[in-house]
């Protein structure tokens, strides 16, 4: 299977450090656009013109407009983009919107610090088992005759990458190491590159 991966650039969310999860639709910031922009064309200059690769992208806001700049560096459509519930970014739940700060003075420690990863399930929210079967599922559903290129989020695509090339356990879960916004990861049979660094923050601040 060869899969390029990459992780949204920087939106207003993550630059307040609020919690965004799945289901907010959040713009990119100034910053985040130009992460975008430099991600399209490190993939442009890796890939080329028009590359016969199957796109797939979280239907989420800050992941579509990754999406549609990048699909511009690489000439393809924004509409090109085949969209995914499964690759949507963890369901934090009721912290939904909330600023990081104002949830760890209310419940204290959420996040271990040396993972960078949430460390408590957030109330009504999704825990990383989850979060791997939703993945599993697509990756199940892939024609892995077909290079695939996805952009998706933080703790998504550490799972993801978990899943591909194996991690350190995470409550049950393979998960892979923490990158940059704006990072690209091409996944070849089991064995993983970086095309591309991101400029962006790490941890799930950034999800």
């Amino acid at each position: 299977m060869d899969i390029i991966l990459a992780r949204h650039a920087e939106t207003v969310f993550n630059a307040a450090a609020r919690m965004q999860g799945h289901m907010a639709h959040t713009p990119l910031t100034r910053a985040g656009i130009a992460q975008a922009e430099a991600m399209g064309a490190a993939l442009a200059a890796t890939l080329g013109s028009a590359p016969d690769r199957d796109l797939w992208v979280s239907p989420s806001g800050r992941t579509q407009q990754t999406a549609a700049i990048v699909g511009e560096h690489l000439g393809h459509p924004f509409f090109d983009w085949r969209q995914d519930d499964r690759l949507l970014e963890i369901d934090v739940g009721d912290w939904e919107g909330r600023y990081y700060a104002d949830i760890v003075a209310e419940v204290g420690p959420i996040v271990d610090a040396d993972r960078r990863l949430f460390s408590v399930c957030a109330p009504n929210g999704e825990w990383f088992p989850a979060i791997a079967e939703r993945l599993t599922d697509w990756l199940a559903q892939l024609d892995p005759a077909r290079p695939v290129l996805a952009i998706s989020h933080g703790i998504t695509a550490r799972v993801l990458r978990g899943l591909l090339i194996g991690g350190t356990d995470w409550h049950g879960v393979k998960v892979a190491g923490d990158a940059p916004q704006g990072t690209v990861f091409h996944i070849r049979n089991g064995v993983e590159s970086v095309l591309h660094t991101g400029a962006g923050v790490q941890g799930v601040k950034a999800a």
